[in-house]
């Protein structure tokens, strides 16, 4: 399966460039002129790296990062910057970068440096992250803030089958199939029950929505 870079820069010609060249090499490029569509397209898409430019239009590249840290988005980043002074660079990695590139730069440097992070962060192979709730599939164990959530059997099946499929939507019988399989209990309403039960204790204030009841077909992680 292909990775995908999304790339945060405002200089077009920069980011068509580095869309380009990381084409070239295999993996899938999402370009983005400013940081306002980020979060979403966290959100939306299996991203493995962001690129991200610290000189953008609205926020500071780094700024931007800090704060979407503290919101428990880990996509792995690479600032690309012409900011280049040591401070700079202290800055960046204190913001949250994992590597640090400053312009002008070697497009084959480029490349080995977007794989070596994107291996290094592949410990996302054990990891399973939505916002703020992360599964270990090693320990299998839910922290949701670091907290841990202490779920039944069947939830931990059942939220883990939503977090391999965030923003899908699962109908009831897909659910019945995947999770409960060959339960002598698989009625449409045991879904139902289950994951208002699963709701209570991953949203017991009701206030972050991560699941969400489409009525008539199914229930969305988004």
């Amino acid at each position: 399966m292909k990775k995908t870079v999304l790339i945060v820069e405002d200089d077009e010609d920069i980011l068509d460039l580095v869309e380009y060249t990381l084409s070239s090499d295999g993996f899938e490029t999402i370009g983005c002129l400013d940081s306002s569509n980020v979060k979403s397209i966290l959100d939306e898409e299996n991203i493995s790296l962001i690129i991200m430019d610290r000189n953008l239009p609205s926020v500071e590249g780094s700024v931007f990062i800090k704060s979407i840290r503290t919101q428990g988005y880990n996509t792995p980043v690479i600032f690309l910057t012409a900011k280049n002074s040591s401070e700079d660079i202290l800055e960046g990695f204190d913001a949250g970068a994992d590597d640090y590139i400053t312009k002008p730069f070697n497009l084959e440097e480029l490349k080995a440096r977007v794989k070596a992070v994107i291996k290094r962060s592949s410990s996302d192979e054990d990891i399973l992250k939505y916002k703020d709730i992360t599964y270990n599939k090693k320990s299998k164990i839910f922290t949701i803030d670091n907290q841990l959530i202490k779920l039944t059997h069947l939830e931990h099946d059942l939220l883990l089958e939503f977090l391999k499929n965030q923003n899908v939507l699962l109908s009831r019988d897909i659910l019945l199939d995947d999770v409960w399989e060959d339960s002598f209990d698989k009625k449409p309403k045991t879904v139902n029950v289950a994951i208002k039960r699963l709701k209570e204790k991953i949203d017991p204030t009701g206030t972050k929505e991560y699941i969400k009841s489409v009525r008539g077909e199914g229930y969305i992680l988004c």
